[in-house]
């Protein structure tokens, strides 16, 4: 059985640089983000007192997503009920009930994606077949630069193929697969 991997161990110095200890290097706040993103687990600790500072620095990225334009997540009256919380009896409840409930979400979030995108259509949920659309795209620009007629032929398909244009087909052909020999070399 594989060992769990240790958390990389990030320092927060006086002047609010923060160094990964496992790069030796200084990173950003936005750096934390993408690690957090890709599943990289880490650590923060004061560098002059050694305290746990974990839990208020991925507060401060939090902030630092949510300030930036477009990209709130947490609702206004979210926030609000949260804030709520503080101090009161229910507060030993909500960190379980919220990390339960995102694990749950994460969880089924593909097929949730899949049920909004065909339910309502939502932009971001058919990311599929965006990236279907950005394929084809590419692939007959690709096309039409080893093929400069082929764009035409796509867009005004000829009624009838004389041997003159077949021969011009067969040249094409032959003139792509020699280039193509030529880049697998």
């Amino acid at each position: 059985m594989a060992k769990p991997q240790e958390p990389v161990t990030i320092k927060k110095y006086a002047n609010r640089r923060l160094y990964n200890t496992g790069t030796s290097a200084y990173v950003t706040l936005e750096d934390l983000a993408v690690m957090v993103k890709s599943g990289e687990d880490f650590v923060v600790y004061d560098a002059k007192t050694g305290d746990d500072i974990t839990r208020s620095v991925l507060t401060q990225i939090i902030f630092e997503q949510e300030g930036k334009g477009g990209q709130n997540l947490l609702p206004i009256n979210f926030l609000r009920q949260l804030i709520r919380f503080y101090g009161d009896s229910m507060q030993l409840l909500v960190p379980r009930y919220l990390e339960t409930s995102l694990s749950h979400f994460t969880q089924e979030q593909e097929k949730f994606r899949e049920q909004m995108g065909k339910t309502f259509n939502i932009p971001g949920f058919g990311a599929f077949d965006e990236q279907v659309k950005r394929n084809m795209e590419m692939f007959q620009r690709a096309f039409t630069m080893f093929l400069p007629t082929a764009k035409d032929n796509v867009s005004n398909p000829p009624q009838e193929t004389s041997s003159d244009e077949i021969d011009t087909l067969k040249r094409q052909v032959s003139e792509m697969q020699k280039k193509l020999d030529k880049i697998g070399e």
